[in-house]
């Protein structure tokens, strides 16, 4: 299975629109245009046909979590529990 096939799956399981998608990716300050999206979804003997890299789709899939979770909670640093505890 292609990381093609994978970004596929997963935008029709989730039901994401071309925009929501890049919009996903710019969470992770990943910049990427609709026409250029595109071009993963198209079949592989199209001409303009493009194959998703590893770095696409990890971006992807990291601005998927912050959608569906939101974002990351900062942590509190190690002197501020220390004096919390005492």
């Amino acid at each position: 299975m292609t990381n093609n096939d994978i970004l596929k799956k997963l935008r029709v399981a989730l039901k994401l629109r071309d925009d929501e998608i890049v919009d996903i990716l710019k969470l992770v300050d990943f910049r990427i245009s609709k026409s250029e999206l595109g071009a993963f979804f198209r079949k592989e003997d199209h001409p303009k046909y493009m194959e998703c890299g590893d770095q696409i789709l990890r971006n992807f899939l990291n601005g998927l979590v912050i959608h569906m979770r939101g974002p990351m909670a900062k942590k509190e640093n190690n002197k501020t529990q220390k004096k919390s505890n005492d």
